[in-house]
This record gives structure tokens, C-alpha cells and sequence, in this order.
């Protein structure tokens, strides 16, 4: 039996739980979602995270599993709209009986993202490579899962990027100086 370290193994558990939760999550959405570009995101979404619970849970039996980071593709390819475009927000409903894709979307970016940084807190415990690896891993996923759904938000309307005017954006960026060169 491999031995872990106590922080590293019960974040671990945390972590597994985690993505149990989020797998559960994830087909509540997809059986919710209208929009089909959102449900395939809901489910691919769901796909990586039962990849990563399997490796998860070989990595505590000691089976292992290829700790190099995996390449993930996003596939919404949309150009970012930056700027506010006329934005509302409609009154919360505090009785639904279905969620609306623009809530579904906010939950998946928010669980994502803190997936994100729990995962690199998390990878940051760790003593073994492995373990490790694993939860840099995670962090990673999360956070490119969290910038595909963010894309579908904003491609949508349901996330608009504010901007500062280029005269306020140019004050602040030149109030940085070069470093100088540093004498010996």
C-alpha cells in the first residue's frame, strides 16, 4: 500500500468528493439546459471530470496514472465582446422549476473557478509528484473549463466584460516605469 502524506491524502478525499459532486451536478444541468451548445459543454465538462475521478481514485490505489498535464481544447471559438451592451438582469426567481441557461452557465463558471484555486491550493500541500501533479492537473482543467463557459456566458450577453476608457486604461499603464539597469 503507497503511504501519503496526512494533508495530501485527505485533500485528495476532498478532491474526490468534489468531483463526485460536480458529476452529479453536471447531468442535473445537462437534463435542464434549453440551449444545445450549452448542454454539450455541460457534458463534455462532465466527461473530463469522470476521467479525472477515475484517475483519482487509481492514483490512491496505487495503479498510477499519467501525470503529465493532458491538452484540453475548448471548442466555443466565438471573439470576446469587451464593453457593456444596453446589460439587464432579470429579477432572481425564488421558486423555479427549471434553472435558465444564464443560471446554469453562472453555476458552472463559479464551480469552476473555484475549482481552479482550491485545486492549486490543494497541489500546493502535497509532497508526492504524483499527487501533486494530479491537482495541478484539476486546477487546470477547472480553469480552462471555467474560460469555456465564460465564453458561452459572454457570447450570450449573460457575462459582458466592462472596459475603462482608453484615456483612464493609458494614465495607469504609463504609470509604470522601466526597471533601470541595476550597477554592480
Amino acid at each position: 500500500m503507497q503511504r501519503f502524506a496526512a494533508h495530501e491524502f485527505l485533500e485528495t478525499q476532498e478532491a474526490l468528493r468534489s468531483k463526485h459532486a460536480a458529476i452529479e451536478m453536471h447531468g442535473l444541468l445537462a437534463e435542464m439546459a434549453q440551449d444545445p451548445q450549452l448542454t454539450s459543454i455541460i457534458n463534455r465538462h462532465q466527461q473530463m471530470i469522470m476521467t479525472a475521478y477515475q484517475q483519482g481514485i487509481s492514483l490512491l490505489q496505487g495503479k498510477g496514472f499519467n501525470i503529465a498535464p493532458a491538452p484540453i481544447q475548448l471548442r466555443v471559438a466565438q471573439p470576446t465582446a469587451i464593453g457593456l451592451n444596453n446589460p439587464q438582469m432579470a429579477a432572481p426567481n425564488p421558486h423555479p422549476t427549471r434553472l435558465s441557461d444564464m443560471t446554469i452557465g453562472t453555476l458552472m463558471l463559479n464551480w469552476h473557478k473555484a475549482g481552479s484555486a482550491i485545486g492549486m491550493l490543494w497541489a500546493a500541500e502535497c509532497v508526492d509528484p504524483g499527487i501533486r501533479q494530479y491537482h495541478v492537473n484539476g486546477a487546470n482543467a477547472c480553469q480552462q473549463m471555467a474560460y469555456e463557459t465564460w465564453q458561452y456566458l459572454n457570447a450570450r450577453g449573460y457575462y459582458q466584460a466592462p472596459q475603462l476608457a482608453d484615456h483612464t486604461m493609458n494614465t495607469m499603464i504609463n504609470a509604470y516605469q522601466p526597471q533601470q539597469q541595476m550597477l554592480l
